[in-house]
């Protein structure tokens, strides 16, 4: 068993670290660089967007001394991503003991395309796959053999999870409801559940600091607590219980994307089969809420970037293909004169495997219908559709090109205005590339040290004293004051705003 989870822990770790980005990166991907440069463990974004334990890895990735910083950071989440990949065929392979099934549902969730798209680059959710994983693996084996060590660990799992995100809040409510039902059976003591809240709580301990010492610093029990459940502006987007059929529509679209194949037929088999199989109930119960609550939160949160948030949901289906695909097996109905001749079980496997091929077409096919991705499409070096519907991110350096460009072009002195998607490269550029210091980067979530205060009563003064530059003049990228008022003059990839006459 060892040996075989190592073989799926190096395939997925080659895998990733093949289609993992080599330097820097856009967007939020391109902000965790920037914070794990400067040691930065909390953010400005509220404490529930810190996400601490990730970015203590990769700080501790920042130090080792060889290859591009870019690329050590953006390598936490492919081998993250291995882990995840290697605990979910672990997990297949003790609930149903066969490696087909295993390796169905391992390969499934490898290629989905949320999931591969967020190892290649600098994020969280797949380091927060990997332990979850590792917690239904636990959970599994306690249903299994009842030896009460395995919720401590349980415990200790979800609490460092809490750490990396707090997604792992969804399963953390699971498992109390589990372990009430399991208390009020007397099936364990007091002093296990005091021992799995004592290695929670160690295991959350560096969320834990960051909430008490903002606490402390502001005075702001309450404020903080809302920062640690909703960031500092994502109340309504969290608690939204509205939908419509704009979100319902790109709901179909996103699983649509993560499971291209006719293998997603296997899903509804894998349903039948959580409703049939004898084994494990508490645990089948566990994976049949943890589909829903998954759905149901990403279904209807509305930020911006909410495809990421049908990850864990994703995950989930990946078990339950891998669980269809034993029953599949398992009827013995299937035969090879209904393939054309090809065995059954291959039939499945190289379906498997057919994402890559749709994820290589898919950008070609959407341009030429062609298809609105909802994108900006104005970044330079950046094709949005090959950006966002090829998930891999091999030899990819248009990020840095772009900001080497920029800053290139700006003149001595020159205050730069860029938007979130920007200012990342830009200041990974200017600082771990120490290319001209003397250009000040200016957005609303990061800038550059001694960088001015840009707004409506500043801009004229700042114009008589400094070249002022815009990334985009798209309304929502560029200051609207400055769009209201003044020209832009294109200069390479960037805008210089001049005064109108």
């Amino acid at each position: 068993m060892i040996a075989r989870y190592g073989v799926v822990l190096l395939a997925a770790a080659t895998l990733y670290g093949i289609s993992s980005a080599p330097g820097a990166v856009w967007q939020d991907s391109g902000l965790i660089q920037y914070r794990v440069w400067h040691n930065d463990i909390e953010g400005s974004e509220g404490l529930a967007i810190s996400h601490p334990l990730y970015h203590l890895l990769a700080i501790g990735a920042k130090y080792i001394p060889f290859g591009e910083f870019g690329r050590r950071v953006n390598l936490v989440s492919a081998v993250a991503a291995a882990i995840a990949v290697a605990n979910l065929y672990l997990l297949m392979r003790l609930w149903l003991g066969r490696d087909f099934p295993a390796v169905i549902g391992a390969v499934t969730l490898a290629l989905s395309h949320t999931f591969w798209w967020h190892a290649s680059i600098a994020e969280t959710y797949t380091l927060w796959a990997a332990l979850f994983l590792g917690e239904m693996v636990v959970l599994l084996e306690y249903t299994r053999s009842k030896r009460v060590g395995y919720l401590y660990l349980l415990g200790l799992l979800n609490g460092l999870a809490i750490a990396v995100h707090m997604l792992a809040a969804i399963p953390l409510a699971c498992y109390l409801v589990f372990l009430i039902v399991l208390s009020a059976r007397r099936s364990i003591r007091a002093k296990d559940l005091t021992i799995i809240t004592a290695l929670w709580v160690l295991g959350a301990l560096p969320y834990e600091y960051l909430v008490l010492k903002n606490m402390i610093h502001s005075g702001d029990v309450l404020g903080t607590l809302a920062s640690a459940a909703f960031g500092n502006r994502w109340r309504a987007d969290v608690l939204n219980t509205s939908l419509s059929w704009k979100l319902i529509q790109e709901d179909l679209l996103f699983i649509m994307l993560n499971f291209p194949t006719p293998n997603a037929l296997l899903f509804p088999v894998g349903l039948y089969g959580l409703h049939r199989i004898g084994r494990t109930s508490g645990f089948r119960r566990v994976i049949v809420a943890l589909l829903v609550l998954f759905f149901v939160f990403a279904a209807r949160y509305t930020v911006a970037d909410r495809f990421a948030f049908f990850l864990p949901f994703h995950c989930v289906v990946a078990v339950v293909i891998g669980l269809g695909a034993y029953e599949f097996v398992g009827w013995g109905l299937p035969h090879r004169a209904l393939f054309g001749g090809a065995s059954p079980t291959l039939l499945v496997v190289a379906l498997a495997v057919l994402p890559v091929a749709v994820y290589a077409l898919m950008p070609t096919m959407a341009q030429r219908l062609p298809l609105s991705i909802g994108t900006r499409q104005d970044i330079p070096y950046r094709n949005d559709y090959e950006y966002f519907l090829r998930p891999w991110r091999t030899g990819y350096t248009g990020a840095e090109r772009f900001a080497r460009e920029a800053l290139t072009t700006a003149e001595p002195d020159a205050i730069l205005c860029a938007d979130s998607t920007t200012v990342a490269p830009l200041l990974y550029v200017q600082e771990v590339k120490e290319l001209r210091p003397d250009v000040k980067i200016v957005a609303g979530i990061a800038r550059s040290r001694g960088a001015p205060q840009v707004d409506e009563q500043t801009i004229a003064q700042l114009l008589g004293e400094h070249p002022v530059y815009v990334v985009s003049r798209r309304s929502g990228y560029c200051p609207a004051f400055i769009l209201a008022k003044y020209e832009l003059a294109q200069a390479g990839v960037l805008w210089r705003v001049v005064p109108r006459p």
